[in-house]
C-alpha cells in the first residue's frame, strides 16, 4: 500500500477503509499522521478551528457495587462485600448542588451494576436531580447500565430507554464499549455484553431521540488490528444514525486490578489513535483528547493531532483514579493547556455549542475552587461521605 497517497486522501477529506486505516495506525510517520489528522479538524471546523473546547462537569458514582467483575476494573465491590457502598439521594443531590455553585454544567452519572438498581432507581434519581437543578445536564450511563437495568425491571431496552430519557437523562455517555471487538472484549469484561449488543442498545437509543458519545479503552492486550476493528464497528452504526457526537479514547491504568498492567498503550499509541480517528471517523464530529489518564502534556499535544476538545475540569472522579490516574488540573491550568497549544479555549456545553470564548486572556475565569478532584470531594469545610 502507498501510504502516503492514502494519507493525502484521508487528508484531503476522502474515505478510507479499515485496512487503509490500519496501515496508517501502523506504519504511517508520527508528525504526517498528526498533520493530516489537523487539516481534516480545520477544514471541518472552518472559521472556528482556532478554537478548542472544555467543559466543567462532576462525575457522581452512585454505587461501587457490580456483579459484572471487569477485569481492568479497580473501582468496584462485589455485592456483600465489606467495601461496598451505596450513595444515597440526599448526597447525590448536594453534590449537584456544589457542581452548579462551581460553574458545571454536566452530570455523569456512573456506578457498579448494582444487583437490586433497575429502571425505577435511575428514574428516581434523574427526576430527583432535574426537578432541582433543571440546568444540569445528565449526561451518563450506556448500553451495559441499559441492559443491566432493563433485566433488573422485567422491561424491553426500548422501554427502559425511553423511561429513563422522560425521567431526566439527556444523552448516553458512552460508557461499557471499552473494546467492542469479541476477542479483547471477552478477555477482559467476560460477563459483559457483546460489542455487538453494546452497538445494538445504542443504536435504539439513537432512533428514540438519545445521542452519545463513544469510548474506547486502550492498552488491555488487544491488537492494533482490534483496535481499528473498533472504529469500523463505530462508523457503520453512525452512518446509520448519525448519533455519536464525539469519539472518545482513553489509556488503561494498571494498578487494583485483575489485569495487574501486564500490557498497556503507550503514549505515542494514545497520539496516533487521536489522529487515525479523526482521519477515519469522518461520520463522528468531536474527537475529544483525554489529559486524564495520559497527562496534560499529552493531552495538549493531542490538539495538534486532531483532537477538538480537552475533556473536562472534572470535579470529582473515583473509577479511573481507582486503577492509578493521578492527573489533576484545575480551570485556569486547563485554559493555559488550551492557548498554550496556541489555540483559543472555549467552555462548551454537552452538545459542544460554545458558552464562552476566552478570546482574551485578561477576561479569563479566576475561580481557584474549580479544580478535577481524583476522589470524593466536596467544597472547603463541608463533610463528605467517602
Amino acid at each position: 500500500m502507498e501510504l502516503q497517497g492514502v494519507l493525502d486522501r484521508a487528508a484531503d477529506g476522502g474515505r478510507i477503509t479499515a485496512e487503509e486505516a490500519l496501515a496508517l495506525y501502523r506504519d504511517a510517520p508520527l508528525h504526517a499522521l498528526g498533520a493530516a489528522a489537523d487539516a481534516v479538524r480545520r477544514r471541518r471546523y472552518a472559521g472556528t478551528e482556532h478554537i478548542a473546547t472544555y467543559i466543567i462537569e462532576r462525575n457522581i458514582n452512585y454505587t461501587n457495587v457490580c456483579v459484572t467483575a471487569c477485569k481492568f476494573c479497580a473501582f468496584y465491590r462485589a455485592p456483600k462485600h465489606a467495601e461496598g457502598w451505596e450513595r444515597d439521594l440526599d448526597d447525590i443531590l448536594r453534590r449537584c448542588a456544589e457542581t452548579v455553585e462551581l460553574g458545571g454544567t454536566q452530570i455523569m452519572f456512573q456506578g457498579g451494576h448494582h444487583p437490586d438498581y433497575g429502571v425505577e432507581y435511575y428514574e428516581r434519581s434523574f427526576g430527583a436531580i432535574k426537578e432541582r437543578f433543571p440546568e444540569l445536564v445528565i449526561h451518563s450511563l450506556g448500553a451495559s447500565e441499559v441492559q443491566h437495568m432493563a433485566k433488573v425491571s422485567g422491561v424491553s431496552i426500548e422501554e427502559a430507554i425511553e423511561r429513563i430519557h422522560a425521567a431526566g437523562l439527556d444523552s448516553f455517555a458512552g460508557a461499557g464499549a471499552e473494546l467492542l471487538p469479541a476477542r479483547p472484549r471477552t478477555v477482559i469484561a467476560p460477563l459483559k455484553e457483546s460489542g455487538e449488543r453494546w452497538l445494538e442498545i445504542m443504536e435504539t437509543a439513537h432512533g428514540l431521540g438519545v445521542e452519545s458519545t463513544s469510548t474506547m479503552l486502550m492498552g488491555t492486550g488487544e491488537t492494533n488490528a482490534e483496535r481499528i476493528e473498533h472504529l469500523r464497528m463505530i462508523r457503520d452504526v453512525q452512518d446509520r444514525t448519525g448519533g455519536f457526537r464525539a469519539f472518545i479514547p482513553y489509556t488503561y491504568q494498571p494498578q487494583n486490578n485483575h489485569l495487574k498492567g501486564r500490557t498497556q498503550a503507550t503514549l505515542f499509541e494514545y497520539l496516533r489513535m487521536i489522529a487515525i480517528a479523526r482521519l477515519f471517523l469522518d461520520n463522528v464530529a468531536h474527537i475529544q483528547g483525554s489529559w486524564l489518564t495520559t497527562g496534560k502534556d499529552v493531552g495538549q499535544l493531542s490538539l495538534h493531532y486532531g483532537a477538538d476538545d480537552l475533556g473536562s475540569v472534572m470535579l470529582e472522579e473515583n473509577v479511573v483514579s481507582s486503577a492509578g490516574a493521578r492527573h489533576r488540573s484545575n480551570l485556569l491550568e486547563l485554559i493555559h493547556l488550551i492557548r498554550s497549544a496556541g489555540r483559543v479555549p472555549a467552555q462548551r456545553a454537552t452538545t459542544y455549542e460554545h458558552l464562552a470564548v476566552h478570546e482574551d486572556p485578561a477576561d479569563d475565569p479566576v475561580d481557584d475552587r474549580v479544580v478535577s478532584h481524583l476522589s470524593s470531594t466536596a467544597l472547603e469545610l463541608t463533610p463528605v461521605q467517602s
